[in-house]
């Protein structure tokens, strides 16, 4: 009997000792962020202040807007979805995995034509018919991964448009990301990509030398929304990239802030 009340008090106090914290310990307010890869540098700093100003820390994932869309329908923990185009936030909302009343376009962006930056290449006017593959050579022209990418399915639009995508879709390096895309150009491993403006300006290994018309592709539009499970706290963030704050950062990454305060 001894024996058996000492086992229930030392199991008590383990339950003390392991469990919830003490009455007047606050535990850390967290959420996470799924966002478009060509977001980090940016999102990065607004995260930031974020936190200094509201004292919720902000765990961001940055990959393909596809890839992170799959992960959210396999039911990765994510608070905050946002996406390099349309297309993935219509997939979450067909399939009930975000709050379509929290949905709002926050950002644009433009698609260049890159290459190293001591390339001889320069000043290339992008119009209907235009030599992309001559531009090429013998080399690769890298870009999202067409297939699913935002920034792949953008260029591939543009290619089309222009009517050069059958001379130039043997000589893409297609990538799992833009960010992967701009590495290879960066690193001399492809002689010219098709990325993302805000991703050609934060990377001083490579130089834009041609921007696509704004009419061979679709909007590039970043909409951002809840998940269905978000937490709370995770409205006040959606609120804070509406701010001044956040909309000067964005711009100051070449990003066009479509949101309204």
């Amino acid at each position: 009997m001894i024996e058996r009340r000492f086992m229930l008090a030392a199991f008590a106090a383990a339950i003390v000792i392991g469990g919830a914290p003490p009455c007047g310990v606050a535990q850390e307010k967290t959420i996470t962020v799924f966002a478009a890869a060509s977001m980090k540098n940016a999102l990065d700093d607004v995260d930031s202040i974020f936190t200094k100003q509201s004292g919720i820390k902000v765990v961001a994932s940055y990959a393909a807007s596809s890839a992170l869309m799959k992960q959210i329908e396999q039911g990765a923990p994510a608070d905050v979805f946002l996406s390099a185009d349309v297309d993935w936030m219509d997939y979450g909302a067909k399939r009930n995995l975000i709050k379509n009343d929290t949905r709002l376009n926050l950002l644009g962006n433009r698609l260049v034509l890159i290459a190293p930056k001591d390339s001889k290449l320069d000043n290339v006017k992008i119009a209907p018919g235009f030599d992309l593959a001559a531009l090429a050579g013998g080399g690769r022209i890298a870009t999202g991964d067409v297939r699913a990418v935002p920034a792949g399915l953008y260029a591939k639009a543009a290619l089309e448009k222009l009517g050069v995508w059958a001379n130039v879709e043997s000589k893409l390096a297609m990538a799992e990301n833009v960010r992967a895309a701009l590495v290879l150009v960066a690193r001399g491993e492809a002689p010219l990509g098709i990325v993302y403006e805000t991703d050609a300006k934060i990377d001083p290994g490579v130089k834009i030398i041609g921007i696509f018309p704004e009419d061979s592709h679709p909007p590039i539009i970043y909409p951002i929304a809840l998940t269905k499970d978000a937490k709370p706290d995770a409205a006040q963030y959606l609120a804070f990239l509406r701010t001044p704050d956040a909309k000067a950062i964005f711009e100051r990454y070449g990003f066009r802030v479509l949101a309204t305060p």
